[in-house]
C-alpha cells in the first residue's frame, strides 16, 4: 500500500523570491510551500503526498468546494505552483508522540484519489487483483533520496522508458488459468470490456501458454475512452512494460522481457535509453522527465520509468510540467 501520510524530517527551508508570508520546505525529495516559520530544519512534520484525498476534518482550509470521494468529504492534493514555486503535497504539524518514518495513512483516513473509470473499462469483478502478481506501481524518485545515492555510487545501468498516461492492464497465466485484470480487480470476461478485448486482440493467452510458465504480462492500455486519449490514437492500443515471473516472484530483466516478447507482434512502451545515473539528483531526474511523448510530439509525456538492468529494482520520475497540466 502506498504510504500517503508519513512523518518526515525537514531537511531544508528556502525563501521564495517576492513572497514574504510563505517559504519552500523540503522533506526527502519533495518541495512544499508552507506558511513561513511553521517548521524548522531537523524537525519533524507530517507530510501528505500528492494524489492524497484529504478528509475535510483534517484540513478544512483545502475544501472550498464540497466534494466527496468514496463517501468522504475532502479534497485531492495536486501539484501546484505558488509564487513561481512548485509545491507538491501538504505539510501539517506532526502529532504528539509521532516519530520520523511513522505511516499515519490509515489512522488519518487518507485515501489515494483515483479518477472515475469509464463504463467500458469498469467490467465485472471476478475478485480483487490476484495476490500472486505484483501490482504495477513504481515508487516516485522523491521518496528514494538515500537509495538514489547508493545507486549512483554503485554505477548501476538502467533501462529508461516513457511512462504512458493510460490504464494499467495485467494478463496472467497461473496454474493453467488465464485471467485479465484492471489496476485493482480481476475481471470476468464480458462483452464490451476493453481490457479483455485488448488481451484477445493481442493474443496474450496464446503467448503465455506457449511459454509453459506461470507469468503475467503488464502494460498500458491507451486510446479512445482512456484518460481522454492524449496520444490521439484511433483505436485502443496495448503497450507492454513488464513481464512478471509468478513462480520466482520477480520481474524479468529488460533483456529477458524483450526476448520473451520478440516476434509476438506486441507493442512495447517506448524505450528511450540505457544509462547509468552518474551525477544524477532528484532534481535532474525530474527535469529529464519533462519532454514531449514519443507517441505524439504535441503531447507532454507523463514521465520516465527507470528499471535496473541487473536487479529487480525500478522507480519513476513524473514530469512536473505534466502534473501542472492535469485536469
Amino acid at each position: 500500500m502506498r504510504k500517503l501520510a508519513t512523518v518526515r524530517k525537514v531537511i531544508d527551508i528556502a525563501p521564495i523570491p517576492g513572497a514574504d508570508a510563505i517559504e519552500c520546505v523540503t522533506v526527502d525529495g519533495w518541495k512544499v510551500v508552507s506558511k513561513k516559520g511553521e517548521y524548522q530544519i531537523g524537525g519533524n512534520a507530517l507530510y501528505l503526498e500528492v494524489d492524497s484525498w484529504v478528509p475535510e476534518v483534517l484540513a478544512p482550509f483545502l475544501c472550498k468546494d464540497k466534494r466527496e470521494f468514496n463517501g468522504v468529504a475532502g479534497a485531492r492534493l495536486r501539484t501546484i505552483k505558488l509564487s513561481g514555486q512548485i509545491s507538491q503535497g501538504l505539510l501539517l504539524p506532526a502529532p504528539d508522540g509521532a516519530n520520523d518514518g511513522d505511516d499515519l495513512t490509515d489512522a488519518l483516513g487518507i485515501q489515494k484519489y483515483e479518477p472515475p473509470v469509464p463504463a467500458e473499462l469498469q467490467g465485472i469483478a471476478k475478485g480483487p487483483f490476484p495476490s500472486f502478481v505484483r501490482k504495477t506501481n513504481q515508487e516516485r524518485i522523491q521518496n528514494l533520496v538515500d537509495e538514489l545515492e547508493e545507486w549512483v555510487g554503485a554505477g548501476l545501468e538502467w533501462e529508461v522508458s516513457e511512462k504512458l498516461d493510460g490504464s494499467s492492464l495485467t494478463a496472467y497465466l497461473f496454474q493453467g488459468e488465464f485471467g485479465v485484470c484492471s489496476r485493482n480487480l480481476d475481471l470476468l470476461e464480458t462483452d464490451g470490456n476493453s481490457y479483455w478485448k485488448a488481451a484477445r486482440d493481442h493474443k496474450l493467452e496464446a503467448l503465455l501458454r506457449a511459454s509453459g510458465r506461470n507469468l503475467a504480462v503488464q502494460g498500458e492500455l491507451i486510446g479512445p475512452g482512456v484518460q481522454g486519449n492524449p496520444y490521439g490514437v484511433g483505436a485502443p492500443q496495448l503497450h507492454v512494460f513488464d513481464v512478471y515471473d509468478i513462480d520466482s516472484g520477480r520481474y524479468l530483466k529488460p533483456a529477458e522481457r524483450m526476448a520473451f516478447l520478440d516476434g509476438a507482434g506486441i507493442r512495447h512502451c517506448p524505450v528511450l535509453d540505457s544509462q547509468n545515473l552518474a551525477g544524477a539528483t532528484v532534481a535532474s531526474l525530474l527535469g529529464s522527465a519533462e519532454a514531449k511523448s514519443a507517441l505524439n510530439a504535441s503531447t507532454e509525456r507523463e514521465g520516465l520509468v527507470f528499471k535496473c538492468l541487473g536487479a529487480d529494482v525500478s522507480f519513476k520520475a513524473i514530469s512536473n510540467k505534466f502534473l501542472l497540466g492535469e485536469k
